[in-house]
């Protein structure tokens, strides 16, 4: 058969290596499968397929260094894994049988228990078998947080195919953004990731759930699933009618050839593996030294980074040679200049150089403050109608008095007349037409307050570059906000002060648990402004999975979407809003936001401020390309990101509501959140279209400097 595309020249830096007990592996899954009901009579596999697909080779060469024992051992999860991957396409895609499919499913998780003492059911079938025996087989060595999300991240992966038979079902192609979520559950890096834990370091639980050790294991998942999808593309998408595929997704949504979508897919390869390189030298050093790890556990983290580096490079190996992907002439391409042995893929000086110089280059040569005129606003898809509330210009006036009493109109950053400009009421009274006066008046205060914030760091901090005085100020404002009691510090300026007062005033009747996760919301979005000071001082323009992710934290969508939760109570289930699809389309919502943002902004931003943070200019950065090009993309996006907001709330809702068995007055409380997220993205809209914020008249009149005169506003000493 021919193949759909050329395979692209590969980044790849790491040099494979082969763990010497490679035959011991191979022998030892072949007779575990066929104990586990794999083989001959599964109507799956015969031992020609495992034979084939050569998963002990897989595994020495993405788990070098580990003894034999533990690789076999590692070799029989993958065999499982895949074994579970193939059964679930016999028996349940094939046939588009969700409601079998889902009833396979709700039983996996009962054979993976936190207490090995906890009795589990009778397999009924080799994907139970087989997990029921390598659960007890792996945990007892592994701490009780490594179990928790390593289950976690199995049920993500067994759960998320429901997501690929729903798009089957549906013939549903996702869009890019979507795609790369929800790949990092179905396609099981996470999962891969947890086990080269067991086979290098566990890694502390204090910094399990970083942002640098989070970042370390989602470019890991991306560039595995993204080799996967290119290697996998013939056999997915022309064999099997998968429409869970990295070059499909970009073939549709830039409407290009299967071989521009390929050499695209390997660009963002290749952009996340740089940012897995960057967060491991730049981020996680930080991380051991504001977390305070000891020399154990720094190795720790080490042996970890090292172990997802080896897994990348082995991966890649084990495709140009494994019968299930398509790889002809791939294994020769790879050897240049006659060169041959394991491992010298990454031998291709030239073809590494020509992939990832040019475009690690440009992300540091961006030069600020370009003229860039007027800002440019497309025809923006809007299908919710907007409504404002009555108490708008009550609220106005006293958004005014509330900035005075906070000291944020003296402090050098804000004036009355920027407050003006900013119009915040606007924004609160379209987000929340329905409001009382008193609850607009709150919402429009913290909009201010977050608002002036994402103002105040980089004028106070990013000028100077003073990142310290940015991290001190991040933890005094978290001390801002107890969990328990009414221990708050003496405001020393105006952001503490306007947070000590929002926080009394909206959390008087939150449960611990529940000012627990607000003041997490809260804090997402103050430690992201410190990131974004990071890039700027290097003047780095972010990767683009990247950026998207994050800006959905300096935007503060999180903390926005949680004051829309805050009057739920607990009539909804907390694991719903954890779900797929609320997840899914609380995302689609928060992209849609920060995007117009993004839009309305870039004059203001790239031109008046020096800013690297606007995907816009992150587009035009990693693709090469104008402006007027980059915007094009940025508002195709948008548009698939609010028809997919539209499709989880009218077609994945309905089946959320059954799969809970959610109570009527829950299903109410849902519908109503998805209303309240309609109200929330057309009022965000319809502020950015009226405020003089963003016009380019009001920006030619204003000084976009900090007032150096004033007093300091953080505390020195």
């Amino acid at each position: 058969m021919t193949q759909p595309f050329v395979l692209p020249h590969f980044y790849m830096p790491y040099p494979a290596r082969l763990n010497p007990h490679l035959d011991e592996a191979r022998a030892h899954s072949t007779v575990w499968a066929r104990e586990m009901g794999m083989l001959e009579g599964s109507g799956v596999w015969e031992q020609s397929d495992l034979d084939a697909h050569d998963y002990g080779l897989l595994c020495a060469y993405t788990h070098p260094d580990c003894d034999g024992p533990a690789l076999s051992l590692i070799t029989d999860w993958y065999v499982w894994v895949f074994f579970f991957d193939d059964h679930f396409l016999e028996v349940f895609k094939r046939s588009q049988d969700r409601d079998g499919g889902k009833a396979y499913l709700d039983r996996l998780p009962l054979f993976m228990p936190l207490d090995l003492s906890t009795p589990v059911p009778e397999p009924q079938n080799p994907v139970e078998a087989g997990l029921a025996d390598l659960w007890a087989r792996t945990v007892p060595s592994m701490s009780v947080d490594w179990r928790r999300r390593f289950a976690v991240s199995t049920e993500h992966l067994l759960n998320e195919s429901m997501w690929e038979l729903s798009n089957i079902n549906e013939g549903r192609v996702s869009n890019p953004v979507e795609y790369i979520e929800m790949r990092r559950k179905v396609g099981g890096a996470p999962w891969s990731a947890g086990l080269v834990e067991y086979a290098t370091a566990e890694v502390p639980a204090s910094v399990a759930e970083s942002r640098p050790l989070r970042v370390l294991m989602e470019t890991f998942s991306d560039g595995v699933h993204l080799r996967n999808d290119l290697f996998s593309y013939q056999r997915e998408v022309e064999d099997e009618g998968e429409l869970s595929n990295g070059v499909l997704v970009l073939e549709t949504f830039f409407g290009c050839t299967t071989q521009e979508a390929a050499e695209t897919v390997n660009d963002i390869l290749t952009s996340r593996l740089h940012q897995f390189e960057h967060t491991a030298l730049t981020e996680v050093p930080g991380l051991a030294l504001a977390k305070g790890l000891t020399p154990d556990q720094v190795a720790a983290v080490a042996a970890y980074t090292r172990g997802l580096q080896d897994w990348q490079s082995g991966g890649h190996e084990w495709h140009l040679r494994s019968s299930r992907y398509m790889n002809e002439g791939a294994l020769e391409e790879s050897r240049p200049f006659g060169v041959g042995g394991f491992g010298t893929s990454a031998a291709n000086v030239g073809a590494l150089l020509a992939s990832a110089g040019a475009e690690r280059l440009r992300a540091y040569t961006h030069q600020p403050y370009q003229k860039v005129g007027p800002s440019l606003l497309p025809d923006f898809y809007m299908p919710f109608g907007l409504t404002l509330s009555p108490h708008l210009d009550g609220a106005r006036s006293r958004l005014v008095d509330w900035s005075h009493a906070m000291g944020i109109l003296q402090e050098g950053v804000w004036d009355e007349d920027k407050l003006a400009a900013a119009d915040l009421p606007l924004c609160a009274a379209g987000i929340h037409p329905d409001a009382t006066a008193d609850a607009l008046d709150l919402s429009s205060a913290w909009l201010a307050w977050g608002t002036y914030g994402d103002d105040y760091y980089p004028l106070v901090f990013g000028h100077r570059r003073d990142l310290a005085a940015a991290l001190l100020c991040t933890e005094r404002l978290s001390a801002c906000m107890p969990v328990e009691g009414d221990d708050f510090p003496v405001p020393v300026n105006a952001m503490e002060r306007g947070l000590i007062d929002l926080w009394r005033r909206t959390t008087v009747e939150m449960t611990p648990d529940q000012r627990r996760t607000f003041r997490a919301a809260v804090n997402v979005m103050t430690e992201s402004w410190v990131w974004e000071l990071t890039n700027q001082t290097q003047n780095r323009i972010p990767d683009p999975i990247d950026y998207l992710e994050m800006r959905r934290a300096t935007f503060g969508s999180d903390l926005t979407m949680s004051l829309c939760r805050v009057g739920h109570g607990r009539t909804v289930p907390p694991e719903v809003y954890r779900s797929g699809p609320v997840q899914s389309l609380e995302k689609a919502a928060a992209d849609y936001a920060c995007l117009i943002n993004d839009v309305f902004s870039y004059q203001k931003e790239i031109e008046y401020e020096g800013e690297i943070h606007n995907g816009i200019l992150v587009v035009q950065n990693f693709f090469g390309c104008d402006y007027p090009t980059a915007l094009g993309i940025i508002h195709d996006l948008m548009t698939q990101r609010m028809q997919q907001f539209e499709h989880v709330a009218a077609h994945e809702f309905p089946v959320l509501y059954e799969d809970f068995r959610l109570t009527e007055d829950a299903r109410a409380t849902m519908d109503g959140y998805v209303a309240e997220l309609r109200n929330w993205l057309s009022g965000i809209l319809n502020w950015h279209q009226e405020v003089p914020r963003y016009k380019a008249e009001h920006l030619a009149g204003r000084s976009h400097g900090f007032l150096p005169d004033r007093s300091s506003p953080v505390p020195i000493g």
